[in-house]
Protein backbone atom coordinates (compact mmCIF):
# COMPACT_ATOMS: atom_id res chain seq x y z
CA UNK A 1 0.00 0.00 0.00
CA UNK A 2 1.41 3.55 -0.98
CA UNK A 3 1.95 6.28 1.71
CA UNK A 4 -0.85 8.94 0.94
CA UNK A 5 -0.07 12.45 -0.06
CA UNK A 6 -3.84 13.49 0.55
CA UNK A 7 -6.46 12.50 2.59
CA UNK A 8 -10.03 13.23 1.98
CA UNK A 9 -12.96 13.43 3.57
CA UNK A 10 -16.38 14.53 3.78
CA UNK A 11 -17.66 18.19 3.52
CA UNK A 12 -20.23 19.24 5.48
CA UNK A 13 -21.10 17.90 9.53
CA UNK A 14 -17.92 15.90 10.76
CA UNK A 15 -18.60 12.86 12.91
CA UNK A 16 -16.10 11.21 15.47
CA UNK A 17 -15.47 8.12 12.91
CA UNK A 18 -14.60 10.46 10.42
CA UNK A 19 -12.47 12.69 12.84
CA UNK A 20 -10.58 9.76 14.45
CA UNK A 21 -10.05 8.00 11.30
CA UNK A 22 -8.27 11.31 9.95
CA UNK A 23 -6.59 12.30 13.12
CA UNK A 24 -4.70 8.33 12.72
CA UNK A 25 -4.39 8.70 9.44
CA UNK A 26 -2.56 12.76 10.05
CA UNK A 27 -0.32 10.67 13.18
CA UNK A 28 1.22 7.71 10.98
CA UNK A 29 1.77 10.16 7.50
CA UNK A 30 1.39 14.11 7.82
CA UNK A 31 -0.56 15.10 5.24
CA UNK A 32 -3.08 17.10 4.64
CA UNK A 33 -6.63 17.02 4.92
CA UNK A 34 -9.43 18.00 2.45
CA UNK A 35 -12.46 18.22 3.45
CA UNK A 36 -14.44 18.21 -0.29
CA UNK A 37 -16.31 15.43 -2.04
CA UNK A 38 -13.74 12.48 -3.75
CA UNK A 39 -13.53 12.56 -7.77
CA UNK A 40 -13.06 9.62 -9.66
CA UNK A 41 -9.64 10.35 -9.80
CA UNK A 42 -9.23 10.39 -6.70
CA UNK A 43 -10.67 7.11 -5.84
CA UNK A 44 -8.38 5.33 -8.29
CA UNK A 45 -5.31 7.71 -6.67
CA UNK A 46 -3.50 5.11 -4.58
CA UNK A 47 -1.26 8.55 -3.25
CA UNK A 48 -4.89 10.05 -2.38
CA UNK A 49 -6.84 8.21 0.38
CA UNK A 50 -10.33 8.85 0.94
CA UNK A 51 -12.20 8.22 4.08
CA UNK A 52 -15.86 8.21 4.63
CA UNK A 53 -17.17 9.16 1.83
CA UNK A 54 -16.50 7.59 -2.20
CA UNK A 55 -18.95 4.41 -1.87
CA UNK A 56 -15.80 2.19 -2.16
CA UNK A 57 -13.58 0.17 0.82
CA UNK A 58 -10.01 -0.69 -1.00
CA UNK A 59 -7.28 -0.29 1.22
CA UNK A 60 -4.61 -1.14 -1.21
CA UNK A 61 -5.97 2.40 -3.20
CA UNK A 62 -6.51 4.15 0.40
CA UNK A 63 -9.90 4.13 -0.16
CA UNK A 64 -11.95 3.53 3.63
CA UNK A 65 -15.54 3.71 3.26
CA UNK A 66 -18.45 1.97 4.92
CA UNK A 67 -21.62 3.01 3.87
CA UNK A 68 -21.95 0.64 0.72
CA UNK A 69 -21.96 -2.15 3.41
CA UNK A 70 -25.59 -4.17 3.38
CA UNK A 71 -28.11 -2.61 5.81
CA UNK A 72 -28.02 -5.53 8.12
CA UNK A 73 -23.90 -6.03 7.88
CA UNK A 74 -22.16 -5.99 11.65
CA UNK A 75 -21.67 -2.08 12.18
CA UNK A 76 -18.46 -1.00 11.04
CA UNK A 77 -17.08 2.78 11.14
CA UNK A 78 -14.06 4.32 8.39
CA UNK A 79 -11.81 4.26 11.80
CA UNK A 80 -12.40 0.17 12.10
CA UNK A 81 -11.38 0.37 8.38
CA UNK A 82 -8.49 2.35 8.71
CA UNK A 83 -7.28 0.42 12.39
CA UNK A 84 -7.96 -2.82 10.07
CA UNK A 85 -5.89 -1.64 7.43
CA UNK A 86 -2.91 -1.25 10.17
CA UNK A 87 -3.82 -4.36 11.68
CA UNK A 88 -4.87 -2.99 14.80
CA UNK A 89 -8.47 -3.09 14.59
CA UNK A 90 -9.14 -6.93 16.81
CA UNK A 91 -6.84 -5.25 19.23
CA UNK A 92 -8.86 -2.21 19.08
CA UNK A 93 -11.88 -4.03 19.77
CA UNK A 94 -10.21 -5.63 22.83
CA UNK A 95 -9.05 -2.63 24.35
CA UNK A 96 -11.05 0.27 23.92
CA UNK A 97 -14.46 -0.21 24.87
CA UNK A 98 -15.75 2.74 22.95
CA UNK A 99 -15.54 1.34 19.60
CA UNK A 100 -18.08 -0.93 19.27
CA UNK A 101 -20.45 1.91 20.68
CA UNK A 102 -18.98 4.55 17.78
CA UNK A 103 -19.64 1.74 15.44
CA UNK A 104 -23.28 1.37 16.44
CA UNK A 105 -23.87 5.37 16.20
CA UNK A 106 -22.25 6.12 13.29
CA UNK A 107 -23.97 2.94 11.55
CA UNK A 108 -27.48 2.30 13.54
CA UNK A 109 -27.97 6.26 15.01
CA UNK A 110 -28.80 6.95 18.75
CA UNK A 111 -31.68 4.80 19.39
CA UNK A 112 -30.53 1.67 18.32
CA UNK A 113 -27.62 2.42 19.34
CA UNK A 114 -29.27 3.10 23.04
CA UNK A 115 -31.14 -0.27 22.82
CA UNK A 116 -28.23 -1.95 21.92
CA UNK A 117 -26.56 -0.99 25.22
CA UNK A 118 -29.50 -1.50 27.49
CA UNK A 119 -30.24 2.43 28.14
CA UNK A 120 -32.60 5.11 27.72
CA UNK A 121 -31.51 7.26 24.68
CA UNK A 122 -31.09 10.18 26.68
CA UNK A 123 -28.33 8.76 28.53
CA UNK A 124 -25.98 9.30 25.34
CA UNK A 125 -26.92 12.72 25.26
CA UNK A 126 -25.45 13.20 28.89
CA UNK A 127 -22.27 11.53 27.94
CA UNK A 128 -21.64 14.08 25.36
CA UNK A 129 -18.33 16.51 25.99
CA UNK A 130 -17.33 19.55 25.04
CA UNK A 131 -14.13 18.37 23.55
CA UNK A 132 -16.48 16.03 21.16
CA UNK A 133 -18.74 19.36 19.78
CA UNK A 134 -15.47 21.89 19.74
CA UNK A 135 -13.43 19.65 17.92
CA UNK A 136 -16.05 18.30 15.59
CA UNK A 137 -17.35 21.67 14.75
CA UNK A 138 -13.72 23.22 14.22
CA UNK A 139 -12.89 19.84 12.34
CA UNK A 140 -16.01 20.85 9.97
CA UNK A 141 -15.78 24.39 9.46
CA UNK A 142 -12.85 24.69 7.48
CA UNK A 143 -11.81 22.80 3.93
CA UNK A 144 -8.50 22.01 4.18
CA UNK A 145 -6.17 21.33 7.36
CA UNK A 146 -2.45 21.07 7.30
CA UNK A 147 0.31 19.92 9.27
CA UNK A 148 1.41 23.21 11.64
CA UNK A 149 -2.09 24.48 12.63
CA UNK A 150 -2.71 23.75 16.00
CA UNK A 151 -6.12 21.85 15.02
CA UNK A 152 -3.93 19.57 13.28
CA UNK A 153 -1.47 18.86 15.47
CA UNK A 154 -4.59 17.92 17.99
CA UNK A 155 -5.87 15.72 15.89
CA UNK A 156 -2.13 14.29 15.19
CA UNK A 157 -1.67 14.20 18.91
CA UNK A 158 -4.78 12.44 19.08
CA UNK A 159 -4.30 9.70 16.63
CA UNK A 160 -1.05 9.28 18.01
CA UNK A 161 -2.24 8.63 21.88
CA UNK A 162 -4.29 5.65 20.13
CA UNK A 163 -1.66 3.91 18.30
CA UNK A 164 0.79 4.32 20.96
CA UNK A 165 -1.50 2.93 23.40
CA UNK A 166 -2.73 -0.05 21.27
CA UNK A 167 0.69 -0.83 20.34
CA UNK A 168 1.98 -0.48 22.98
CA UNK A 169 -0.51 -2.66 25.37
CA UNK A 170 -0.68 -5.70 23.07
CA UNK A 171 3.28 -5.91 24.03
CA UNK A 172 2.93 -5.02 27.37
CA UNK A 173 0.20 -7.77 27.40
CA UNK A 174 2.49 -10.70 26.40
CA UNK A 175 5.14 -9.30 28.26
CA UNK A 176 2.86 -9.43 31.12
CA UNK A 177 2.13 -13.25 30.18
CA UNK A 178 5.29 -14.51 30.84
CA UNK A 179 5.64 -12.58 34.06
CA UNK A 180 2.76 -12.68 35.83
CA UNK A 181 1.89 -14.75 38.62
CA UNK A 182 -1.69 -15.79 40.29
CA UNK A 183 -1.89 -16.28 44.15
CA UNK A 184 -4.49 -18.06 45.67
CA UNK A 185 -6.60 -15.77 48.79
CA UNK A 186 -9.28 -17.22 51.31
CA UNK A 187 -12.16 -15.13 51.36
CA UNK A 188 -14.40 -16.36 53.80
CA UNK A 189 -15.60 -19.62 52.34
CA UNK A 190 -14.38 -19.00 48.58
CA UNK A 191 -10.67 -18.98 47.21
CA UNK A 192 -10.41 -15.74 44.87
CA UNK A 193 -7.19 -14.78 43.24
CA UNK A 194 -4.77 -12.20 43.13
CA UNK A 195 -2.33 -11.58 40.29
CA UNK A 196 1.24 -10.55 41.38
CA UNK A 197 3.75 -8.81 38.67
CA UNK A 198 7.20 -9.32 40.33
CA UNK A 199 9.77 -6.68 39.31
CA UNK A 200 11.65 -7.65 36.41
CA UNK A 201 13.41 -6.14 33.79
CA UNK A 202 12.66 -4.44 31.91
CA UNK A 203 9.91 -3.37 33.86
CA UNK A 204 7.13 -1.40 31.79
CA UNK A 205 7.10 2.52 32.93
CA UNK A 206 3.70 2.08 34.34
CA UNK A 207 3.48 -1.73 35.31
CA UNK A 208 0.06 -1.80 36.82
CA UNK A 209 -0.83 -0.42 33.31
CA UNK A 210 -2.22 -3.20 31.23
CA UNK A 211 -2.90 -5.37 34.24
CA UNK A 212 -6.61 -5.24 34.14
CA UNK A 213 -6.45 -6.45 30.01
CA UNK A 214 -4.80 -9.12 30.98
CA UNK A 215 -7.06 -10.57 33.65
CA UNK A 216 -9.80 -10.44 31.43
CA UNK A 217 -7.89 -11.83 28.29
CA UNK A 218 -6.57 -15.08 30.88
CA UNK A 219 -10.65 -15.26 31.60
CA UNK A 220 -9.92 -14.18 35.25
CA UNK A 221 -11.72 -11.72 36.04
CA UNK A 222 -14.61 -14.06 37.64
CA UNK A 223 -11.88 -14.82 40.46
CA UNK A 224 -9.50 -11.78 40.58
CA UNK A 225 -10.27 -9.76 43.35
CA UNK A 226 -6.67 -7.18 43.62
CA UNK A 227 -3.51 -6.61 41.62
CA UNK A 228 -0.05 -6.35 43.39
CA UNK A 229 2.43 -4.55 40.98
CA UNK A 230 5.47 -2.44 41.03
CA UNK A 231 5.44 0.84 42.69
CA UNK A 232 6.49 2.96 39.81
CA UNK A 233 7.77 6.11 41.99
CA UNK A 234 9.52 4.01 44.62
CA UNK A 235 11.63 0.07 45.15
CA UNK A 236 7.74 -1.15 46.57
CA UNK A 237 4.38 -2.05 45.59
CA UNK A 238 1.27 -0.76 44.99
CA UNK A 239 -1.80 -2.81 45.61
CA UNK A 240 -5.17 -2.30 44.33
CA UNK A 241 -8.75 -3.69 44.28
CA UNK A 242 -9.47 -5.50 40.78
CA UNK A 243 -12.87 -4.06 39.83
CA UNK A 244 -13.70 -2.00 43.03
CA UNK A 245 -14.07 -5.82 45.01
CA UNK A 246 -15.42 -5.03 48.12
CA UNK A 247 -13.49 -8.10 49.79
CA UNK A 248 -10.89 -6.08 50.31
CA UNK A 249 -9.94 -2.18 52.49
CA UNK A 250 -7.01 -1.52 52.37
CA UNK A 251 -7.77 0.98 55.26
CA UNK A 252 -6.66 -2.08 57.41
CA UNK A 253 -3.29 -1.86 56.61
CA UNK A 254 -3.24 1.91 56.95
CA UNK A 255 -1.47 1.98 60.54
CA UNK A 256 1.52 -0.70 59.52
CA UNK A 257 5.14 0.86 59.29
CA UNK A 258 5.62 -0.49 56.01
CA UNK A 259 2.57 1.14 54.56
CA UNK A 260 3.20 4.70 53.51
CA UNK A 261 -0.22 5.62 51.90
CA UNK A 262 -3.49 4.10 51.90
CA UNK A 263 -6.62 5.90 50.17
CA UNK A 264 -9.44 6.59 52.35
CA UNK A 265 -11.76 4.80 50.34
CA UNK A 266 -9.60 1.42 50.85
CA UNK A 267 -9.15 0.37 47.05
CA UNK A 268 -5.35 1.20 47.04
CA UNK A 269 -2.31 1.61 49.09
CA UNK A 270 1.48 1.51 48.41
CA UNK A 271 4.04 -0.32 50.71
CA UNK A 272 7.65 -0.57 50.97
CA UNK A 273 7.64 -3.98 51.38
CA UNK A 274 8.98 -5.98 48.49
CA UNK A 275 9.35 -9.90 50.24
CA UNK A 276 6.10 -11.79 48.56
CA UNK A 277 5.62 -13.44 51.95
CA UNK A 278 5.50 -10.07 53.35
CA UNK A 279 2.78 -8.61 50.00
CA UNK A 280 0.60 -12.14 51.18
CA UNK A 281 0.53 -10.98 54.66
CA UNK A 282 -1.00 -7.20 54.11
CA UNK A 283 -3.64 -8.51 51.67
CA UNK A 284 -4.20 -11.01 54.34
CA UNK A 285 -4.61 -8.10 57.00
CA UNK A 286 -6.60 -6.03 54.30
CA UNK A 287 -9.42 -8.70 54.13
CA UNK A 288 -12.65 -7.20 55.24
CA UNK A 289 -14.56 -9.09 57.58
Amino acid sequence: MASPTLIVTHPGGAHKDDLLACAVLAAEHRVPIARREPTPEDLDDPAVWVVDVGGRHEPKLGNFDHHQFPRDARPLCSLSLVLDSLGLYQDALSFCDWLETAEWLDCRGPKHTAEWLGVERDILSRLNSPLDITLLRRFAAAALHQPGEPLYEVLSFTGSDLLDYLRSLRQRLTFLSHHAEFWSLDVGAETREVVFLPRTQPLPEDPSQGLPRFIHEQKKAASVIAMVYPDRRGSGYGLSRFEDHPALDFRRIADLKDVHFAHASGFVAKTSATDPTRLRQLLEIARAT
